[in-house]
This record gives structure tokens, sequence and C-alpha cells, in this order.
């Protein structure tokens, strides 16, 4: 197929959706399926209605009142065409294209003492590719085979689930005790009162290590209990919880076999008139889930062997910081470093990662571009055969945000990048990434994925390095828009261009592109 009519076909699956509409008949069924489990007994994209409801609940979600003693009903819809061309595998579909859908609606109320919240969620996949999945290092073609694989080998599938179920008790000095099930990312415990700063917090720092995996089509919750205290403007915040299922899985009720807790300071900083925030924190990651064979760079029957638990400890700390002028506009700087430490089963667990980042704003009200360049590295293991694991481990982020064309993360990985982001008129915002991608360690393998998601799948997947470092150069583009009456739409558009890695791997084609149109509606 020449490149010309790649492209054309690639347009037409994200834009027309032929492979939903050829299958109407299936699309109704499983929602009509995925209607039955609304109400379980017992029981965005990174910018859509995922990432509602504030940090384990402390706020309530996009266009709610929190008006005392009131109840207060919101929901939202997220609905997404997905469109998928893999690097070229020697067998399998790597061309293909699917949609999902995510309807949330919950009630909540806020009163002197506590606040309570339930929110439910219906979630539906339809029109997965049947053939997405190669045999050897080849695997999952893209995400459609991930979704796939993770759901039964089954084409359209929906189902039902609580998204959320908590009780919140106020305590003195602005502190808040949350138990029940909540949504949490890690960094996003203050809210910064300068626009700039919140925005580099949430998009660059926040979720690196935990988060609800906003892009996946089902997300992830917490079941367990946070503690945030007031101490002037600073902040403490404590957490222990059991992640859910969900992310590439459609049933999403149960939790997982796996302990998660976090301690956090964050401190607001000042600095000739800029605004800064300091955050250290640490994070215990035990999992006690059986007969999971570890993702890791040893051969199979070695994996196989270790039956050990992973307890990892992860130490570090992050800073940002706005810097404004009289006349060059504003520029911004991020560091975030963190180390591990602890047990990969039977090894010795020892890792590191580092990401810096410096942005500046120019003044041109116009369309006011934001550029920015950084660099993100994580530790790659340097030989399979030692007592030694050298991957930094990632346990359970939102990759999505640091990897807009999802086929790599932040482990073994190092990253050159740049951004260009312009706000345009009627509240348009138009954003652009490049990415220089190499792995850090060639005797390492190439990973992706954000974490456990399944009791019978470690939440990892890797692929051998073939000896080389040059994994790929990537190029995107997104435009995000309103609309009218609560809805929003994004187009995303992603191009990849392998290196030496994928070559080893994808001999045939080394290219891969990856696009999708995705609605956002919330009231």
């Amino acid at each position: 197929m020449n490149l010309r009519v790649k492209y054309f076909v690639f347009l037409l699956l994200l834009l027309t959706g032929k492979t939903l509409l050829a299958q109407q008949t299936d699309l109704a069924a499983a929602i009509s399926l995925g209607a039955l489990y609304t109400l379980p007994s017992g029981a965005n994209s990174d910018s859509g209605v995922a990432a509602e409801g504030g940090q384990s609940g402390a706020k309530a979600p996009a266009g709610v009142q929190q008006k005392q003693g009131s109840l207060n009903v919101f929901g939202g819809w997220r609905f997404r065409s997905e469109a998928w061309d893999w690097f070229q595998p020697t067998s399998g579909q790597n061309s293909y294209g699917f949609a999902h859908s995510l309807l949330r609606a919950g009630i909540g109320q806020t009163r002197e003492r506590f606040d309570w919240l339930i929110e439910g969620a219906q979630d539906a996949i339809l029109g997965l590719p049947g053939n997405a999945i190669a045999p050897g290092s080849q695997g999952q073609l893209g995400l459609g085979g991930t979704y796939y694989a993770a759901n039964g080998n089954r084409r359209n599938v929906a189902s039902g689930f609580l998204k959320q179920a908590y009780l919140g008790i106020h305590l003195p000095s602005n502190g808040k005790l949350t138990v029940g099930r909540f949504g949490f990312s890690d960094g996003m415990e203050v809210t910064p009162a300068d626009p700039t700063l919140a925005q580099v917090v949430n998009t660059r720092i926040a979720q690196r290590l935990i988060g609800e995996f906003n892009f996946s089509a089902v997300l992830r919750s917490f079941d367990g209990i946070r503690l945030g205290l007031g101490a002037g403007k600073s902040n403490f915040t404590f957490l222990a919880v059991r992640p859910t299922e969900g992310a590439f899985q459609v049933g999403a009720m149960g939790e997982l076999n796996v302990d998660l807790f976090y301690g956090a300071y964050t401190l607001p900083t000042e600095y000739h008139h800029g605004s800064g925030e300091l955050r250290i924190f640490a994070m215990g990651y035990v999992d006690q889930r059986e007969g999971v064979v570890k993702t890791d760079n040893r051969p199979l029957a070695a994996r196989l062997a270790d039956t050990n638990q992973v307890r990892i400890g992860t130490y570090g700390a992050d800073y940002a910081q706005v810097l404004p002028t009289s006349g060059r506009g504003q520029f911004d700087f991020l560091l975030w470093g963190a180390w591990q430490n602890g047990s990969w089963g039977s090894l010795t667990q020892r890792a590191g990662a580092f990401a810096g980042e410096f942005g500046w704003q120019p003044p041109i009200p116009t369309v006011k571009p934001w550029i920015s360049a950084g660099y993100s590295f994580g530790s790659g293991d340097s030989n399979p055969a030692d007592n030694r694991h050298g991957t930094f481990f990632q346990l359970l982020p939102t990759p999505r945000l640091y990897a807009r064309f999802p086929f790599y993360n932040m482990e073994n990985n190092e990253d050159f990048y740049g951004t260009a982001e312009f706000h345009l008129p009627r509240s348009v915002s138009a954003r652009s990434e490049v990415h220089a991608l190499r792995l850090a360690n060639a005797q390492d393998l190439w990973y992706s994925g954000g974490g456990a998601f399944q009791s019978s799948t470690f939440g990892y997947s890797g692929r051998t390095s073939g000896g080389s470092r040059s994994l790929a150069n990537v190029w995107d583009a997104s435009l995000d828009f309103p609309l009218r009456y609560g809805f929003s739409a994004t187009i995303y558009y992603g191009h990849a261009w392998g290196k030496s890695v994928i070559a080893s791997i994808y001999p045939r084609g080394t290219n891969a592109q990856f696009g999708y149109l995705e609605t956002n509606f919330r009231f």
C-alpha cells in the first residue's frame, strides 16, 4: 500500500468510524447488556469527565455548585473514535478503528461536618479488531489489541460499575478524612492560585506515578482512606488504598490485591513575585497477586520461577516555578526526581527517574503561545543475569499525559521533547509536541502500559531491544474546542518514525500513526 493511500484509509477510519457502522446490531446488544449492570448488586481523555471529582472527592465535578446541605447531581458522557496504523508486523491486523463510550452520573452533598458522593459509570467498547495481536515480540498491535485481549477476545463489550462512593469527614485546620472509593492523582493535593503554575503541575508533574488512567476507556479508582491536613499554606496528604480493576477491562467493580501507600508534603512558594510549589513524597507499592508473571528482561523461565512479591519504595521531590517579567513574557520551569529501593520478586530493586522542563510564554496576546522544552529519564536494567533490577517502575500512572502517542512510557526511557501550545479565540486551544525517544539501556526492554488493571495481567508489556537504544521520533498535534450546551471536542493525530529498536521487531514497516476524535458532554 503506497503512502498516499495509507493516509487516506487512516483518515477514513478516524472520521467515519466504518467499523462501528458495520456492526450496529452488535453495538445495540452491547449497550443493552451494559445497562443491565449499571447498578451492580453490592454496590477523557486526560482532560475529560475522567478528571472530575477532585482529589478523593475534595472538589465536586465541573458544573456542580457546592451549596451547603443541598444535593448536587452531576454527570458526563465521553465518546471517542480511535484510528490506529501500528508498525507493520509480519502477520496480523495493524490498521483498524474502534470506538468507546463512558457514561457517568452521580449525586453528592456537602454538609458542615461531612460530605458524601456516589457515582456510577457505564462503559462500552465497540468494533475492536479481532486480529490485532501478533506472535512473539510484535505482540499487541496498538490499544485495539490490548482491549481485545483484556476483555476475553470479544469485539464488543460493555459493563457498569461503581466509580466513586465515599464519605468525607471534615477536620479542624482545613483537614479532611475520606473513606471509600474515590479518584486520586499524585501531585494534585494543592490547587495553585496562579493558573500557569496550576497547568504546569497538572499536566507535567501530576499522575506520573499514581493516576486514574484517564485516557483509557474504563479508568481506575482506589478503595481505601485518604487524609489531608492543612498547615498554614502547606499541605500534608496520606493515602492507603487498593486500585480497582478497569483501565482496559470493562469490568471495573473489583479491587486488585495490590497495596499502595502514599505520603506527601506540599508547600507553595513565592520568588520575585512569581508563584512556585515544592512537593516531597514517599510511596510504598506491594503487589500480592498470585500467578502473575512479572515483565522484565530476564528469560521467561526465570520469571516463571520467581513467585515472590514486588515490594517497592519510591521517594522523591518536585519543584515548579513561574517567573513573570515586565516585557519578555512569562517563564516557567520544573524539576522532578524519584529513587526506588525494595524487592522485585527475588531481585533487589534499585532504580531512579528524573524530569526537567523549561517554558516561555512570549507576550503575544492574539494567540498566547507557550513554548517548552524538556528531558525525561527512567532508568533501565543493565544485566538480566544478576540479582539487581534496575528498571524504574512507574507504579500506577496516567502515562498518556507524557506519551500522547501511547506506545511508550517512562520505564527504561529517555525522552527529549518540545511542545508548542496556542490559545486561540473562542476558547480554542492547539498543542503540538515532538519527541526523540531512546532506551536508557540497550540490555533492557521497550516498555509500554500503565500499571495493574486486572488480577491475571501484570499491567506492563515489554519488547526486546535488539541490542539497540534508538526507539523513535514522534510528532503530534491536537485541537480542543468547546461546543454548545455543555459539549466539547478534541481532535488528535500523532505520527511515529521508528528507529533501530522498532526495526528489529517490525522489519516490514517502522512508521505508525494514531488519531482520534472525541466528544465530551458534562452536566
